[in-house]
């Protein structure tokens, strides 16, 4: 099969795509003919080898963890898929970026999804319910979502709205009318928050999640009034010290499977700003590593 692959750590110079053998599912799994893959930071910071001590990997390695497109081949064991079934979803820390890729932890394309909203929809959809489903439920609650035009950020808006929170979000003003969209009311971040918020939600903000690791975890339980309140996605380091809510993105079958159902009523679609084909890899990881992504990137393969 073709892939992408880098030989060694460093920059986007050293992704390259050629001629791999073709991965098998193991118990559990299974292999996907792709369609599409999606770029997140997280593949970039692994291929750069700045989070080696945490996320090392087998090199050569095929960047990429969600990915979209048909079933070809079933491990042993494996229950409630059959191959042609059109799936999205997640595998290890490697490997979704290729012709063919295994996945330990799927759901069904909604209908609804191109094949590129669905590969972009398995890490921002588990990473955002994580977050969301820490604060317990939203229905009724005003809900703050720092970093809320990013690809978690975004598809937290979607999932909690339809879910029945009042959603604020803060971002760039160039990102406000894409906030708007997506049902949040839109704010700028930094200083002056917590007046703003003021004027937005005269009643008070109940909860609050942090996809920006912008370092603003202190002011966010100063803006809802307690730990509990507040979940973080992306701030690890400060959330062990002040205590709030930490969800880690995870291979969650039944978190993929919800963000599926809200796929097939309409009421959650994965946002793409752009769109690469395989061979341009390296321009996505670059696009994506600038670090103002709206929405998120896919890679056609």
């Amino acid at each position: 099969m073709r892939a992408v692959r880098y030989h060694e750590y460093g920059g986007v110079e050293t992704l390259v795509v050629e001629q791999v053998p073709d991965p098998r599912p193991g118990p559990g799994e299974i292999r996907v003919r792709v369609a599409a893959a999606s770029v997140n930071p997280v593949d970039w910071k692994v291929r750069s080898g700045v989070v080696r001590e945490m996320l090392p990997v087998d090199l050569p390695a095929i960047p990429g963890r969600d990915a979209a497109g048909v079933v070809d081949e079933i491990g042993a064991g494996t229950h409630g898929v059959n191959v042609g079934d059109r799936v999205f979803g997640l595998g290890g820390v490697t490997g979704a970026t290729a012709e063919l890729a295994v996945l330990s932890a799927w759901a069904h394309t909604p209908a609804t999804w191109t094949d590129e909203e669905a590969a972009c929809a398995g890490l921002a959809s588990v990473t955002a319910l994580g977050g969301l489903n820490a604060l317990g439920p939203l229905r009724g609650r005003t809900l703050l979502i720092e970093g809320a035009a990013g690809g978690v950020g975004s598809a937290a808006v979607e999932i909690a709205v339809a879910q029945g929170a009042t959603v604020i979000g803060t971002a760039s003003e160039r990102n406000h009318e894409f906030l708007t969209t997506l049902g949040a009311v839109p704010t700028t971040y930094g200083t002056g928050l917590k007046d703003r918020l003021a004027t937005l939600a005269p009643d008070g903000v109940d909860i609050a999640l942090d996809t920006a690791a912008s370092g603003s975890l202190t002011d966010l339980i100063a803006i809802v009034g307690d730990t509990s309140r507040v979940s973080t996605v992306a701030d690890h380091t400060n959330a062990h010290r002040l205590g709030v809510h930490i969800a880690n993105a995870e291979n969650d079958p039944t978190l993929l499977a919800a963000a599926s159902d809200l796929g097939q009523q309409g009421r959650y679609t994965p946002r793409i700003e752009r769109t690469y084909p395989l061979e341009q890899t390296a321009q996505a990881h670059a696009y994506s590593e600038a670090g103002h992504t709206r929405g998120k990137i896919a890679v056609r393969v």
